[in-house]
């Protein structure tokens, strides 16, 4: 089976740039919906499913392989070269911004820039570093999760979206949970939440845009603050929009963002 199969991979667009769309934990590439189709007139478009999400092949997901997040990033790799990409610019969301600069660490000659939306490296608290979880609180997350997936999500859906006016927004983020197997749904947390890639990030230097929402319990502010600290080539931007979905709560505000840095970049090179 090809990578592409694999990974249920998207192609749209007819720009020169490649544009890769990375998902988080938990969802599918169709959380890009409102953000990808209005980049597709300036650049190559590439959305997908990591391996066990979506509608990516499930038989093929390997504990071993994905027992971390560099299994992941292999497969951001395979996919560049699968399609024949260079000069890729990724945009992210929460452990895809993870998976890419692992994939950075690795192949730097295949990335242009980032473009991070909600990112951490390290969701412990930890020698004096707030990731915005302490052990025991991530244990009885990950407990819950083994036990009941739907309880679960309708839990945790409307707590990390955070738009209580906006129930259905919670709604459809507890149905994207609920439809992932309940085995690779807790074994891909277990690597998400205890993982702690503080270490890799000085030596990422492709140029990083990190987009930090002002109220998001998944990555706090002080999360944004470190990863700008520790990586040299990045800068940091402050989102007006609560909670760790703001590509479906406020598309425009990200959408924003992506342009004006773009917009920038375009300028810089002129």
């Amino acid at each position: 089976m090809s990578v592409l199969t694999r990974n249920a991979v998207t192609l749209t667009g007819r720009g020169d740039k490649p544009l890769i769309f990375l998902h988080g934990y938990g969802t599918d590439q169709t959380m890009w919906r409102y953000i990808a189709p209005q980049f597709e007139g300036s650049h190559s478009v590439v959305t997908y499913d990591h391996t066990g999400s979506g509608r990516s092949n499930r038989h093929l997901y390997d504990k071993h392989k994905y027992g971390t997040l560099h299994g992941y990033a292999d497969d951001l790799i395979e996919i560049c070269e699968a399609l024949s990409l260079t000069e890729v610019r990724i945009v992210a969301h929460s452990v895809g911004c993870m998976i890419a600069l692992l994939a950075a660490r690795k192949r730097p000659d295949l990335f242009e820039r980032f473009m991070l939306l909600g990112p951490s490296p390290c969701y412990l608290n930890l020698d004096g570093y707030n990731g915005g979880f302490d052990r025991e609180g991530i244990a009885e997350l990950l407990a819950f999760l083994e036990m009941n997936l739907e309880g679960w999500a309708t839990h945790l859906a409307p707590m990390v979206m955070a738009n209580p006016e906006r129930p259905e927004l919670a709604a459809e983020l507890q149905a994207y949970f609920i439809r992932n197997d309940p085995d690779i749904a807790h074994h891909f947390a277990n690597v998400v939440f205890l993982s702690d890639h503080r270490g890799d990030l000085a030596r990422v230097t492709t140029p990083t845009l990190i987009m930090q929402c002002r109220d998001d319990i998944i990555a706090p502010m002080a999360v944004g603050d470190h990863m700008h600290a520790a990586m040299p080539s990045s800068e940091l931007v402050v989102l007006d929009t609560h909670g760790h979905y703001p590509h479906l709560s406020a598309p425009q505000v990200v959408a924003q963002a992506l342009h004006a840095y773009l917009g920038r970049v375009q300028a810089q090179a002129a």
